[in-house]
Parts: C-alpha cells; structure tokens; sequence
C-alpha cells in the first residue's frame, strides 16, 4: 500500500480539505476519495517506495498504544471525538501514526462512523480493534473498549518483547559457534594439511573430510550462498500457500521444548480476545471467528472456525472446542462455567491469567532448556574439529 497526500472538495459543503490516504495507487486513491464524498482536486505519492522509506512510514505496536491510551483518556474526558482525534495526533510523535490519524478524522469530520474511518488503514488497525470499536461506538462505551484495547496491546507486547528477550543468549551463544566453526575451517585446516603435504603423510580420513569442507567453503561458498537462497525463496513462497501455512502453524504447536509455549500463546491470546469482544457486546460467532484469526496461528484458526459451525448449529461452545486439537483443557472447562453462570468473559478472562502466568514461567525457562542442547551441540562439532587437526598433529610429533 502507498500513502498519497490529497486536497479535495467535500460535495455538500464545497469545504477544501486536505489529508492523506493509503491506496494501492493513484487512481485507488481517487475513487476512495469520491466514495467518501469528494472531489478530489490533488494526489501526490508521499516519499518513496524505497526499504528506508516504507521501513520510515510504518506504524509500529508502540505508535499504535500510546494513541489508543490517549483517545481513550480524551473520550473519556468527554472531548468530541474530532477534536479527541485532532489532540491525539498533536501528542503523537510518530510522524506515520500522525498521518493515519488525520486521515480517520478527516473522514470522521465528514460523517463516516469510527469504525469504518479506521477500516481504511488494515495495516495499522486489525479485526479486534475494529470490532470492539465498533461495539464501543454502538453501546456507548468507546473510551472502556478503547482502555481494554491498550491494555491488551501492552500485553502482548510485553509478551512478545520477554519472549526475544530470552532468546537473545541462545542466539549468542550460536554465533559463537558458527565463529568458532569458521576459523577453525578457514585457518587451522589449511595448516593441517600443509604439514602433512610437506612429510608425505597421507592425510587421516576424517582430516581429510574437513580439508574438503574447508576446500568447498573458501573456493565454492557462491554455490551453498545460492542454495541457501533457493531454500529461502522456497520456504517463502510455501509459506504464502495454505497447505504451507498449515504445515507452519503444526510445526509451531509440535516443536519440541517450545510446543507448550505456543499452545499457551495461543490459548492466552484466543481467551483474552474472546473476553474483550464479548465484554463489549459483540456477538458469539463473531467473537468466535474473530478470536480465531487474532491467534495468529493458521491451524488453529481453521480448528476455532469449524466449532464456530458447531455453535451456529445451536451446540454450547465449550462442546464445540473440547474436542478439538491441541485446545487446552482449562478453557472448555471455563467456558463450561461461564455458560452456566452467565459470565463468559469472566471466566475466559481467568483462564488467560492462569496462562500468561505460566507463559511468564515457561519464557523464563527458554534460556536453560536450549542451553544444555546447544552446549551438546557445539561440544559435538568442536570434538569434530579437534579430531581431525589437533589428534593428527600429535600423532605426527609422536612418530617423529
């Protein structure tokens, strides 16, 4: 998507007003203007489509909290939501949030609903926060959904923020031996077999396999460069396909030692979702499909979708999800509860307490489970090397 800066005529008024729009191209960009009710006068591309470029115009997570906690306190303050919209902005400091937001309040000020002027910017505004706009909008409670929204934004960002932040050890310690692998292939391989040429030693054969290893790295690294790159484009573009998002997302829920974690990912986000929708007033099946894509798990969100049927056809959904696969029990059983008493949310809402609590314990752990797999790993692949340059070069000096 590209953004466009416009100056267009608003039909009724003849008001001349100007903002910015994202559209796939100029024309795009024109025909949403006269949906909206101008005439545009001007369209102009902004920047352009350069990596800096679009990496400079995105909205990020942060952007996107900091506005909705602060229109959330001005709605709540009782300001109108133009001028709450216009104050948000001000208070913004990211230039591309600053833009998304004039663009929502320009089709605000010219009588389209919240809702529909944040739809105009997918990429920045999801399923979730649409719809519990919407029902805020509907209900009354604009500023409680927008709250909810912030908060569980925050949420996931510290999340998700806890779960890099553990991987950054491993991570490290990876490097380290890809560093040590590379010298010792690169530089002392080489020696190896220089010593043994100059004695007219046949080389061991395990010396041997590392001398063609190095021999292959330093004179034809262009073909694993290109090789590599083949895999990558292929893993890419399968992974576009549904078949390779399927594969993916039961890759993710299988993994050993990281399995649990994202089972508990995903049950944390459908759970807290469900809570949210439903506490504003959104219907069960919307919430349902709508929590199912906000797992962000393919797989999974095919499971939600076909118990979605289920509860179409009239069947409780704590039946419809309990059989499905890798659905916690916990959360049927909450459900069970809620349906009972009436208090859904509620319920979902502690059952996504009981798994943030265990996801915080489980990220903890991510460090010292790999530890011990890579330390194995990188003892292996040393013990590798040292056998085939350090063990020959004693044997030399011993017959010597």
């Amino acid at each position: 998507m590209k953004r466009f800066k416009y100056k267009a005529i608003e039909k009724g008024s003849k008001k001349v007003i100007s903002g910015s729009i994202q559209a796939e191209n100029e024309r795009a960009a024109g025909k949403l203007l006269v949906e909206q009710g101008y005439i545009p006068d001007s369209i102009i591309e902004e920047g352009g489509e350069g990596i800096l470029s679009k990496l400079s115009s995105k909205v990020t997570s942060k952007d996107r909290i900091l506005f909705t906690r602060q229109f959330a306190t001005l709605i709540g303050a009782g300001l109108p939501m133009a001028r709450s919209l216009k104050t948000a902005a001000e208070q913004s400091n990211s230039k591309p949030m600053q833009a998304v937001v004039d663009d929502v309040r320009a089709n605000v000020e010219a009588g389209k609903s919240l809702s529909d002027s944040l739809a105009m910017h997918p990429d920045v505004f999801g399923d979730v926060y649409l719809s519990l706009v919407a029902a805020g909008e509907v209900s009354g409670t604009l500023d409680v959904a927008l709250a909810r929204l912030a908060a569980q934004d925050e949420k996931d960002a510290s999340m998700i923020s806890k779960i890099r932040g553990a991987m950054v050890y491993p991570a490290i310690i990876f490097v380290v031996i890809l560093v040590v692998l590379g010298f010792m292939l690169i530089e002392v391989v080489p020696e190896v077999r220089k010593l043994y040429e100059d004695m007219n030693k046949p080389l061991p054969g395990i010396t041997n396999f590392l001398v063609n290893v190095s021999d292959f790295f330093v004179n034809q690294w262009w073909i694993l460069v290109l090789v590599i790159g083949a895999i990558v484009y292929g893993i890419n573009a399968y992974r576009k396909t549904d078949a390779g998002k399927r594969t993916f997302a039961l890759i993710k829920l299988n993994v050993p030692m990281f399995n649990t974690l994202f089972q508990r990912l995903y049950m944390t986000r459908f759970a807290r979702t469900m809570e949210m929708l439903l506490g504003t007033g959104v219907s069960m099946l919307d919430a349902l499909k709508i929590s199912a894509r906000a797992t962000s798990n393919f797989y999974m969100e095919e499971q939600f979708m076909a118990a979605s049927e289920k509860v179409k056809a009239g069947k409780p959904l704590s039946e419809s999800i309990s059989d499905l696969d890798y659905i916690l029990p916990l959360v049927p059983q909450m459900i069970s509860i809620g349906e009972q008493s009436g208090k859904i949310d509620e319920m979902l809402g502690k059952a996504a307490e009981v798994y943030e609590n265990e996801l915080d314990e489980k990220i903890a752990n991510i460090s010292t489970m790999i530890e011990p797999v890579l330390m194995v790993v990188m003892a292996g692949l040393i013990g590798v090397v040292i056998a085939g340059t350090l063990l020959p070069i004693y044997s030399l000096v011993s017959s010597i």
